[in-house]
């Protein structure tokens, strides 16, 4: 579902154009995000498995409204301060996906205190003690997600586990409230195609049912059953037993992304407008504005079959160059050069002439700036600019 919004502060003159902006900066297809979202919202549907979208790639309010399946969520964030940005625009249903640290728990409360459905992450007996410790104090009870380790990719609790699933669940009901278990695929990233992805997806699902099957059979609810990651999102051929999916970079893509063939390179809805700044052509050197400061230093594709660098470089319109990267990047100049074993030649552009840049990690690079300038398609007209924020 994709809600409109009517805020006017977010609307730019007519007149502004890709050619008006001061550079680096940062552009958004709201074309190709509307079509990301709706792509994934469909095949959930279709799988009787709802959304919760991961808002911390995208940490703003506009897209949130885009994003969300109503005004009021359901969401999910990466930090407290997406929380309390997305809480103020009247999101009510978010779970916050980050083993929760015992001093932040008063903010949660606070939170909870104003009327929002705020569900923490644990994975310890002394988490889970900590919240129902803070649960009695308030008298009001904390709901707490049980994280699942489904691939020994990050943090979690093992599905085989079980006195270690059942201590933390009832350690949760001496005050606080435990409504399930959620995982997150994060070796999907390691590619290895469309049969490997599927298998990412399967083992992410079983983790988190076994785990649920564990909790229930020893007397303790677990209503929700989560799961997420895009890679998985976009290749689960069975979700029986899981309720929900989170997913984040979904919204936008990146070239990590298309290089493990979840999307393609007309899928990316965001780019870094640089501007040509100089040449060193005895070097096949095109420098410009666009160096790691607005790029990020993420070189997520240096361990895929094709390294794009620092970035994957296209004309103003959007359009790739063909092998033509970002080869290096300094704190305000990129570097634009042929791709290495390539024949293809650079680009004939003059100094002020402006190339768009497709990211390695949406995310990170995202994260360099406090501002989408909207346009759609190949038009250069800047319809909106919608602001996003920063910090924990």
């Amino acid at each position: 579902m994709v809600l409109a919004t009517t805020d006017p502060i977010s609307r730019l003159a007519a007149s502004t154009s890709l050619e008006d902006l001061e550079t680096p900066c940062l552009v958004l297809d709201a074309d190709r995000m509307d079509r990301n979202v709706q792509r994934l919202r469909s095949r959930l549907d279709a799988m009787g498995v709802s959304l919760r979208p991961h808002l911390k790639t995208a940490k703003s309010v506009e897209v949130a409204r885009r994003v969300m399946s109503s005004p009021e969520g359901p969401a999910t964030v990466s930090t407290l301060k997406e929380a309390e940005q997305f809480a103020a625009a009247g999101v009510r249903d978010m779970i916050y996906a980050v083993g929760i640290a015992p001093a932040k728990l008063e903010r949660v409360a606070e939170l909870r205190a104003s009327g929002v459905d705020l569900v923490v992450t644990l994975d310890t007996v002394q988490q889970a003690r900590a919240v129902a410790e803070a649960s009695r104090r308030t008298g009001a009870p904390i709901p707490a997600m049980i994280e699942i380790d489904c691939d020994g990719h990050r943090s979690g609790v093992r599905p085989t586990d079980q006195p270690q699933l059942v201590e933390i669940g009832r350690a949760l009901t001496e005050g606080a409230e435990l409504r399930g278990v959620l995982t997150h695929a994060g070796d999907s990233y390691k590619g290895g195609g469309v049969e490997a992805l599927r298998l990412y997806a399967e083992t992410e699902r079983l983790a988190v049912v076994e785990a649920a099957r564990i909790l229930r059979t020893a007397g303790l609810p677990c209503p929700v059953v989560s799961v997420g990651s895009t890679p998985t999102a976009h290749h689960a051929t069975d979700l029986a037993g899981v309720t929900e999916v989170r997913a984040g970079v979904f919204v936008f893509f990146d070239l990590v992304m298309a290089g493990l063939g979840v999307c393609q390179i007309d899928d990316i809805a965001l780019s870094v407008l640089a501007t040509v700044i100089g040449h060193q052509r005895e070097k096949g050197w095109i420098i410009t504005d666009g160096g790691w400061m607005s790029l990020s230093r993420d070189r997520g594709t240096g361990k895929q079959a094709v390294d794009q660098g620092y970035g994957l470089v296209c004309d103003v319109d959007g359009t790739p160059y063909h092998d033509i990267i970002v080869s290096d990047a300094n704190q305000e100049h990129g570097i634009i050069a042929v791709r290495p074993g390539s024949d293809a030649r650079l680009p004939d552009l003059a100094v002020g002439d402006r190339v768009r840049i497709l990211p390695n990690h949406a995310c990170a690079t995202a994260a360099q700036h406090e501002t989408y300038h909207v346009v759609r398609g190949r038009s250069h007209a800047v319809e909106t600019r919608w602001t996003r924020f920063g910090g924990w």
